[in-house]
């Protein structure tokens, strides 16, 4: 695995990428605990359609913080740093919520948590992005998002292990607590193993500590990558201190675009209505729940499945054809499921088309998304930039989590899942008509494809 120094070395990209992505495992547990704890919580506090949805979103607010100061921070700390304070707000959201007594507590335990999901969505992927050769940056951060759908496997094995340990009122009161509390074992994991990987080498440079980035160069790249990698991050940083309003400048006004969309159409898609609401999903009448949570481990399996199907084809295929590709098949699907739903059925014919759902999502729009944002921003204001664009994937994340329980209750899931259809049409025509493809290129080679000159000259193709 380890090639010589000429050529870097595999074994320690692989190994810091690794706990950079541990980010993303903490991410998808700690969102996808709420799937298995939702009914038992509502129970437990006599919940209303309204507080159901905002019992199982408030994570999502203190998501959307967490975005807007991850980018910033991690700029002004470091990505390194970033993790390790995400990872204890982690663990202490998991006691707090677990103990909570009455619902606001447990509100507030959820809102630290979202705070520390919302940080590392920015700087995990960020992380991963800048200490990676261009050669494989897509395979590896999508491997962010291999951890994202591992997080959801895990809890959803957890929830299932926890629901059949004890009777539904035992669940009502003491399991779901367990299930919340679980997040503190891999938040401990990823705060030990932050403290040995390096800072991001792109971080360095901005802080003038060539010396330092250099080292981290040549181990993840060999000499020569080094030597080229320090001379484009020079000439990148070489230009005046970036600022958010630069976004909105010609030049970068279609990646600000771009990753806004995708950002709010990869959530419209219902994707987190599904990972948040499954065990209801699969049994809105509340009589089988047994069956429920086997099914929605099955969810989780097909993701995990169909990321690697991700991870192999991101940097082959390219980002663009997968983004069309899986965004056709999402319509589709969600168009049967919502079918299933108004002909009443039987479940294996919900089952197969929100597995199909799932599927499409983990090869395309769910880890192509978090690729290209981490890839199209300008690294002077990288940081602030993903942060603007993740803000918008929390926000919009926050949207359909919310109002899933109000959608049920008053339009039926039928509906419900045919408007989910109808933004994966808009996200399959966006793809289309705006995503351009960056497969193979070095982070500068794609911020200097956005600017007017590069654009005239045909780099980037509008």
């Amino acid at each position: 695995m380890t090639k010589t120094l000429q050529q870097g070395s595999r074994s320690y990209l692989l190994l810091i990428a690794g706990v950079g992505a541990l980010g993303g495992l903490l991410f998808g547990y700690d969102t996808a605990v709420t799937s298995g704890a939702i009914g038992f919580l509502q129970a437990h506090f006599a919940l209303s359609a309204g507080l159901t949805g905002w019992a199982a979103s408030s994570v999502l607010i203190g998501c959307m913080a967490g975005a807007v100061a991850g980018g910033p921070l991690s700029d002004r700390i470091g990505r390194k740093k970033v993790l390790i304070a995400s990872a204890v707000l982690f663990a202490i959201s998991g006691l707090l919520t677990a103990y909570a007594i009455v619902l606001n507590e447990y509100v507030a335990g959820r809102f630290l948590g979202g705070i520390a999901i919302g940080a590392v969505s920015v700087v995990s992927p960020l992380y991963i992005a800048e200490v990676s050769p261009g050669r494989v940056r897509g395979q590896l951060v999508t491997l962010y998002q291999l951890a994202i759908v591992s997080g959801i496997l895990i809890v959803f094995f957890v929830n299932l292990l926890v629901q059949r340990h004890g009777s539904e009122s035992w669940n009502e009161t003491v399991g779901w607590r367990i299930m919340f509390g679980s997040l503190t074992v891999p938040a401990v994991l990823l705060f030990v193993l932050s403290l040995f990987i390096p800072e991001s080498p792109r971080w360095l440079m901005m802080k003038g500590r060539t010396k330092a980035a250099r080292v981290t160069l040549e181990r993840v790249g060999g000499d020569e990558a080094a030597e080229q990698g320090i001379k484009e991050i020079e000439e990148s940083l070489a230009e005046e201190r970036g600022t958010l309003a630069e976004l909105f400048t010609p030049a970068f006004r279609r990646p600000l675009l771009t990753g806004v969309l995708l950002a709010i159409l990869c959530q419209f898609s219902g994707i987190n209505a599904i990972m948040y609401y499954a065990t209801v999903i699969f049994d809105p009448t509340g009589k089988s729940p047994a069956g429920s949570f086997r099914e929605t481990v099955l969810v989780g399996v097909v993701n995990l499945l169909f990321t690697f199907v991700a991870i192999w084809l991101i940097d082959r295929v390219g980002r663009r054809s997968l983004l069309i590709a899986g965004s056709a098949v999402q319509v589709v699907a969600l168009a049967a499921v919502g079918a299933a739903y108004h002909f009443h059925l039987a479940p294996i014919f919900l089952l197969l088309p929100i597995l199909l759902f799932i599927a499409a999502f983990a090869s395309a729009m769910g880890p192509i998304p978090w690729v290209i944002i981490s890839e199209i921003f300008p690294t002077k204001i990288r940081g602030s930039a993903m942060a603007t664009a993740t803000l918008v994937l929390w926000a919009a994340d926050f949207v359909v989590a919310y109002t899933f329980p109000i959608l049920k209750t008053s339009i039926g899931l039928t509906f419900t899942f045919w408007i989910y259809a109808f933004f994966s049409l808009l996200g399959l025509i966006m793809a289309w008509k705006l995503v351009v493809e960056t497969k193979g290129r070095t982070l500068e080679q794609i911020e200097a494809g956005w600017r007017p000159q590069q654009i005239a000259a045909g780099v980037v193709e509008l």
